[in-house]
């Protein structure tokens, strides 16, 4: 994902984990589907909490609660998968709920963050009337490592029955 253009609206969606609410630029996302069960990933990095079989196609299904530092929670069927673009690699996000599409205007976008330490995977910060909205960057979200590690073990998973 580019950073979000200081001249033109960008579209995001917006959705929710835990009471606060994040972004993703329209580009980097597929589609919605309502969370569905999700089989174990051994070997996978500790951001991988499973995978999803979506119409056939194995997704790696990222756990923000953990990046983010959140508590877990069990999945449910309240939940949302937003699938999506990591660069190359499709994947889902387990979400609270996916609330829509915002269009940031040039004067609501904030790059600046992205230049501060410690704050990875954010590509700027959308201020809407009603509270900021931190705009994530899939590109960043798995470190080297965490890429290298969900190759191996989703080459060393067992083929579907």
């Amino acid at each position: 994902m580019n950073p979000l253009p200081e001249a033109r609206p960008q579209e995001v969606l917006l959705f929710t984990l835990e009471r606060q609410r994040y972004g993703l630029p329209v580009e980097d996302v597929r589609e919605l589907v309502r969370a569905a069960r999700l089989t174990p990933l051994p070997q996978a990095p500790d951001v991988v909490e499973g995978l999803l079989n979506l119409r056939g196609e194995l997704l790696p299904v990222l756990d923000l609660r953990r990046r983010f530092r959140h508590a877990a929670r069990p999945l449910s069927p309240m939940d949302h998968f937003i699938v999506a673009h990591a660069g190359p690699r499709p994947v889902a996000l387990r979400v609270d709920r996916a609330e829509g599409l915002h269009v940031i205007a040039a004067n609501e976008w904030d790059a600046s963050p992205r230049e501060l330490p410690g704050v990875g995977y954010v590509a700027g910060v959308a201020k809407l009337p009603d509270g900021l909205v931190l705009v994530h960057d899939l590109r960043s979200f798995l470190s080297e490592a965490e890429a290298l590690q969900l190759d191996t073990a989703l080459g060393a998973r067992p083929e579907p029955a």
